[in-house]
């Protein structure tokens, strides 16, 4: 018996090391060669999940992702929205949504990120250049180039049509870490709007302001002579909510532009090829003293640092309309622009505001911006691929339409003959929107995360004669923003998509943050009076070296002209 185990032992012996023979170099499990025949094993096993690229579903059998992305409060419920059912459908994947409140996505997104306890998609995260890199190099998202060419038609073609798209994603260590919204839109070139109730003109018999002295008059009138005729003081002259919760929001986007360049984003501008930065300047402290005249005196309201849009909303839809003026890029933030909430038609935008010096401005903005859709590193090979499939359906024509204006016979329709585009072309579509639908839907996505919204596909809506009538709003965008251009310096507005080089990535998203955040906090106390425009000036330019500004500067300046 002992000896029928030796010989069988020995056998055994001699044909693993035969096999071990026959596996050296040719691919075994530990060499590289053997890990890359792995690998593509891995990613063709994924690929038999999923239907050709171009057909839906996406997904033979359901899959889920989990999808970080802000909450609208216009929006009802993400999760029972008619859009999310619609695109599940249409790919097969389900999403599990992770959600946050519109205004709370900065502080979320940054623990969510800081802790690693992220999903596998982020849908909307409004990345910044710096973020992209940091995040990138460290591994937390996955580079996308290999799965746009191989999985993403839409995403590589707009890639190839739309100029500045592939620059505007593609980081300087050639990877691709998100992917941006194309949003092409005339009014979105110019939203530091400021919007005024043009009744309470009419009715005060004052005239459009056209100066920084003429606006505080206007305002100070609607304080003091009961503009909306009940008999109390309960007019709110001014109103905002912060740039977080409000597009085109905060006190300093439209006023500050009458004494100095602000975007309100960057706070960067162009001057002859360098990089200047507004709030360290003196023109910028002086209308930050303009600001601060208008909040002694009451004509603004004390919410306006903290209040979210919804409060905003609350104060536009009192019973006696007591809002003169807001500042941000859509008056629909506060009324849907329809005959539910009519008292929206009493709104006219101020156009730029002179200032004491002369100047005249309006932020400018082009360009695909922040990066919104990444897939991280928690995504499995299979979920990468219906991630990147699943963007790219967003980014064809049928899901923008969808995600913007709803389903067809619903929010749109094809034109009919003879219906014209505002350029008196004939139209593709035609919206229909729903007489006397609330503010809150729960219809479409309202244009989260990505889509593919070109200045062609924009413009080829058609247009009613009156841009108060339902389907007007887009019109009356159009219009109002032709106040504007006169006044825009496309050379002074800041590159939206510069990336700074690699090493700097993660420096430059520590200052980015730092730096904003420095800004914003002071200027709230110079304008409530907290600090004192001149005790504490110096002081607070001074803290501008300490947040190193002069090699944040520095670093983009480099980017820019490299």
């Amino acid at each position: 018996m002992k000896l029928k185990w030796t010989t069988m032992l020995a056998v055994l012996l001699c044909a693993s090391l035969f096999l071990a023979a026959c596996s050296g170099g040719s691919g075994g499990a530990g060499t590289e060669e053997g890990k890359e025949n792995a690998a593509a094993n891995e990613a063709a096993s994924a690929e038999e999940l999923f239907n050709p690229v171009g057909e839906y579903p996406i997904a033979k059998e359901q899959m889920t992702l989990k999808m970080f992305a802000p909450q609208s409060a216009a929006i009802e419920n993400l999760e029972t929205n008619e859009f999310t059912k619609f695109v599940e459908e249409k790919t097969n994947i389900k999403i599990k949504w992770d959600v946050v409140p519109e205004g709370a996505i900065e502080e979320k997104k940054q623990l969510m990120m800081a802790s690693g306890d992220y999903p596998e998609v982020i849908l909307a995260g409004n990345f910044s250049k710096a973020d992209q890199m940091k995040y990138g190099q460290q591994g937390v998202f996955v580079p996308l180039n290999d799965l746009i060419e191989k999985y993403a038609p839409n995403i590589k073609q707009a890639m190839t049509d739309i100029p500045y798209l592939k620059d505007a994603m593609t980081t300087p260590d050639g990877n691709i870490y998100t992917i941006p919204k194309v949003n092409e839109c005339y009014h979105c070139t110019y939203a530091s709007k400021m919007w005024v109730n043009q009744t309470w003109l009419d009715k005060l018999g004052i005239k459009m302001p056209e100066t920084t002295e003429e606006f505080y008059q206007m305002l100070k009138a609607f304080k003091e002579k009961d503009p909306n005729g009940n008999g109390t003081a309960d007019e709110v002259p001014l109103t905002t909510a912060g740039k977080k919760e409000m597009w085109g929001g905060g006190l300093d986007a439209y006023l500050m532009n009458a004494f100095i360049y602000n975007d309100a984003t960057t706070y960067m501008y162009m001057d002859n090829g360098g990089i200047k930065f507004s709030p360290n300047q003196e023109a910028w402290r002086e209308g930050l003293r303009f600001i601060n005249k208008l909040y002694a005196e009451g004509l603004i309201d004390k919410a306006s640092f903290t209040q979210n849009a919804d409060a905003v909303k609350q104060i536009g839809n009192k019973p006696d309309n007591v809002m003169g003026a807001v500042s941000t890029a859509l008056i629909s933030y506060v009324y849907n622009p329809n005959d539910l909430t009519p008292r929206h038609k009493e709104y006219v935008t101020v156009p730029p505001l002179k200032g004491p010096n002369g100047v005249q401005l309006t932020g400018y903005f082009v360009g695909a911006g922040n990066g919104q859709f990444a897939i991280t590193n928690k995504a499995t090979p299979e979920q990468q691929i219906a991630a990147i499939r699943f963007a790219d359906y967003l980014y064809t024509e049928e899901a923008t339409v969808y995600t913007s204006l709803g389903k067809e016979g619903d929010g749109w329709r094809k034109a009919k003959e003879g219906e014209k585009t505002a350029d008196g072309k004939p139209a593709r579509f035609k919206q229909t929107p729903k007489p006397g639908v609330s503010q809150v839907q729960n219809g479409t996505w309202q244009e989260l995360g990505i889509m593919k919204m070109t200045n062609e596909l924009r413009d080829s809506f058609a247009v009613p004669d009156d841009m108060f009538a339902e389907d007007g709003y887009g019109l009356r965008l159009r219009n109002e923003s032709k106040k504007y251009e006169p006044f825009a310096k496309p050379e002074m507005a800041f590159p939206a998509d510069v990336f700074i080089a690699a090493e700097d990535a993660s420096l430059v998203a520590q200052l980015q943050t730092s730096i904003s955040d420095y800004v914003e906090s002071n200027m709230a106390q110079f304008i409530t009076g907290s600090k004192s425009l001149d005790k504490d000036w110096d002081a607070y330019v001074k803290g501008f070296n300490g947040l190193q500004l002069p090699k944040y500067l520095e670093i983009y300046g480099n980017a820019i002209n490299k």
